[in-house]
C-alpha cells in the first residue's frame, strides 16, 4: 500500500513531518518558531557587498516560503497571544492588519473617489 503522501502519483515530500534538520536529541523539545537548518549569517551582519552571495545561498520555493510563513506566525503566537498576560496588543495589531489590507484592497476605487464633484 502506498503511503498517503503519494497517493494519486503527488509526493508531498516532508509535509506534514519534523524539518530535516531537526533532531530530538540535539535540540530538545520541537519548536516550530525555530529554523533547524544550517546556521547562516544574520542579514543585519551582512557586508554591502555580501548582499548577493547571501541572497544566493537562501531556499527558494513555495515550500521553503511556507515554511517562512509558518515561523513567523508561531513567532508573534510566543510573543504576544500565548503568554499568560498576553493583554490586547493581539487584537490591536489583527485589527491593524485587516485595515491595512482592506484599504489596499479597495484602493483602486478609493482613488477616484477624490475627482468626485459630489460625493
Amino acid at each position: 500500500m502506498q503511503p498517503p503522501s503519494q497517493i494519486a502519483g503527488v509526493d508531498l515530500g516532508n509535509w506534514g513531518k519534523y524539518p530535516k534538520g531537526y533532531d530530538r536529541a540535539v535540540h530538545g523539545r520541537y519548536d516550530p518558531a525555530k529554523f533547524y537548518g544550517k546556521p547562516d549569517v544574520p542579514f543585519g551582519e551582512v557586508k554591502l557587498s555580501e548582499i548577493p552571495a547571501w541572497i544566493g545561498r537562501r531556499n527558494k520555493g513555495p515550500a521553503s516560503l511556507a515554511q517562512m510563513i509558518g515561523r513567523a506566525y508561531w513567532r508573534w503566537q510566543h510573543a504576544y497571544v500565548l503568554p499568560k498576560k498576553s493583554g490586547v496588543a493581539p487584537f490591536f495589531q489583527i485589527a491593524t492588519a485587516c485595515m491595512i489590507f482592506f484599504y489596499v484592497v479597495n484602493y483602486p476605487r478609493l482613488k477616484v473617489h477624490k475627482n468626485y464633484k459630489y460625493h
